[in-house]
């Protein structure tokens, strides 16, 4: 059992992080596991050992709140099945702001306006395409609303403050936003004002010869901005590529107890396996505290909501009450942008209120993971004993139960299978942005949760895969796959041909 002290790490970087051991899970209502229930969940998320029929409940990866599978582009945009007649109105109400699209101040729809001044989309759903994957830009038409550029610079440590000095403190390597630019290149503005510039791809192919006589061709990014609006970037600049992620099963994610988490890491690599997965912490303007980060690339995020809050400000200009700046993610040096007109200025105290904020965040975290089939294939079994004997599941761990929460919702102790450990793994110089995040450095990634992985040329039309849609196809996702992830990827390669499309089968059924 891997093991990760993080409330005795936390004590000793931070006096106030002493609490986190409760403090981590009381945004949930929680209800303690008895000694017998922790006992029965060990058993029912051990791996499995008899790979000639599926497991019980695996064709439901969200539990209870799994809803039938769909043939059509809505597969990602249903309501947890569990969730009654209340939930799914709120559920809609929520899903009519997650696609409303803002509009630019002043105007005459006061609960619509206050997008920008520069932005990178108008609404969630532009991003967050019927709910699933973003993609790179396929050609010189095509938009890239649902992939931005992260920006940051490192500085001088003795400059920090009071949480830059605590997450020093944990061993994070600091990082700022661009001093003109911000956090995030927006590549759109409104009327009168200037887009920030625009994210330039260029690719390299790089052969790769497989067993049997096969081959794959990975393309090799490199990234650029062009059309600077506001002067010069700084010339230490890190750019991070990002591609809009899933929004599937955000609600069961934040469900899971820290501590089960946290005993899949093994930052010393203490077992010897090469695998050596750490928690993010991050501090929490939520609740004002470290938390462990679940949600976001290299998970900087601690709950559904922060996430939320988070992408309104910088994705889309709108203030809400964890990012109250009506300007979004503009700085000090953009004069025209801070004195531009915002939707803060009639009797809301944000462009986007609590009740909005709370509303979308039930959205987000109630869309359902559609069931599983072929679960009984016989290929697809194949694959999924090639998935273990590789170690696929060193990271991609398939189980986890849920707390029982006192409110019982939806989320409420549900066996589920994101295929994810949800903690940080060094994944090669090939994938490494040289961005580091919180306690990620630069060249460590959240492992990515692979439920619904399957559906995504349904649901958005297109195979593209990892952070920056760099893959065009899961084997070509897998063979990205370096660092503590190099020995299950050359098992890749040499592996009979039968073995490798199995595993990609599997895959596909998740």
């Amino acid at each position: 059992m891997r093991t990760l002290m993080l409330p005795l790490l936390l004590a000793a970087a931070f006096p106030v992080a002493a609490e986190m051991p409760v403090l981590d899970d009381l945004h949930l209502p929680v209800v303690p596991r008895a000694a017998d229930e922790v006992a029965r969940i060990a058993r029912v998320t051990a791996a499995p050992t008899d790979f000639a029929a599926p497991e019980r409940f695996e064709a439901k990866p969200g539990g209870a709140a799994t809803v039938r599978r769909r043939s059509s582009a809505d597969a990602f945009s249903q309501p947890s099945a569990n969730i009654g007649f209340d939930g799914e109105l709120d559920f809609k109400i929520g899903n009519g702001l997650f696609k409303k699209l803002w509009v630019s101040s002043p105007s005459s729809t006061l609960a619509s306006d206050g997008l920008g001044p520069v932005f990178n989309a108008r609404s969630c759903q532009r991003c967050h395409l019927k709910d699933g994957r973003g993609h790179p830009p396929e050609g010189p038409d095509d938009n890239r609303v649902s992939m931005f550029l992260r920006l940051s610079v490192p500085f001088d440590q003795t400059d920090m403050d009071a949480v830059e000095a605590y997450l020093a403190r944990l061993g994070g390597a600091l990082a700022r936003p661009e001093p003109t630019y911000g956090g995030q290149l927006q590549d759109v503005a409104v009327l009168g004002h200037a887009a920030e510039g625009q994210m330039q791809i260029a690719y390299e192919e790089v052969p790769v010869a497989l067993s049997g006589g096969e081959s794959a061709s990975l393309r090799r990014p490199a990234y650029s901005v062009s059309d600077l609006g506001y002067g010069p970037m700084a010339e230490d600049v890190m750019l991070s590529p990002r591609v809009a992620p899933t929004m599937l099963g955000l609600g069961l994610i934040e469900a899971i107890p820290t501590a089960d988490i946290l005993a899949h890491a093994d930052p010393e690599d203490a077992d010897g396996d090469g695998i050596s997965g750490r928690a993010q912490v991050v501090w929490s303007l939520e609740h004002d505290a470290p938390m462990l980060g679940r949600f976001g690339w290299k998970a900087g995020n601690p709950t559904v909501k922060e996430q939320s809050a988070g992408a309104f400000a910088g994705d889309i200009g709108i203030s809400n009450p964890l990012f109250p700046g009506p300007a979004g993610d503009c700085t000090e040096a953009q004069a025209s942008c801070l004195a531009g007109p915002h939707g803060d200025g009639d009797d809301r105290s944000t462009e986007i209120d609590a009740e909005g904020m709370d509303l979308v965040t039930f959205y987000s975290r109630n869309l359902a993971l559609p069931e599983r089939v072929l679960v009984d294939d016989p290929q697809v079994l194949r694959g999924k004993r090639v998935f273990h004997e590789t170690g696929c599941a060193s990271c991609h761990v398939p189980k986890f139960v849920t707390h029982r929460l006192a409110d019982e919702s939806a989320q409420s102790f549900q066996l589920i299978w994101p295929h994810s450990d949800f903690l940080l793994h060094d994944m090669g110089e090939g994938l490494a942005d040289n961005r580091p995040e919180g306690l990620a450095t630069g060249r460590e990634w959240r492992t990515a949760p692979l439920w619904g992985i399957g559906l995504t040329e349904q649901v958005n039309g297109h195979t593209y895969f990892l952070h920056d849609g760099r893959a065009r196809s899961l084997l070509e996702a897998v063979l990205w796959h370096g660092g503590e992830a190099q020995p299950a990827r050359d098992r890749v390669v040499e592996m009979p041909p039968e073995d490798r499309a199995a595993l990609i089968r599997y895959l596909e059924s998740l």
